[in-house]
């Protein structure tokens, strides 16, 4: 494999994962109430414990991004 491809699919797993982590934050944000009460009839969680669950799992993934995805892709065209 060569450096562009490997830069090639840094590139698109890292646009990938952001508009994932971008559906994410709609979904949470726009229907908040229909999905807390989704999530309600699975899991016995309040209002506080079910933003504090969407928002430090949206923090790791967000992290997950950037160290897997968005930091070998700038090694890599710093190393190029």
């Amino acid at each position: 494999m060569s450096i562009e491809m490997a830069r090639s699919i840094l590139l698109w797993c890292t646009v990938i994962n952001y508009a994932v982590l971008l559906i994410w934050f709609l979904l949470f944000a726009l229907p908040h109430g229909w999905l807390y009460q989704l999530w309600g009839r699975w899991f016995r969680l309040t209002a506080e414990q079910f933003d504090t669950l969407n928002f430090a799992g949206m923090m790791l993934y967000k992290l997950g991004i950037m160290l897997l995805n968005l930091a070998p892709l700038v090694a890599l065209y710093l190393a190029g």
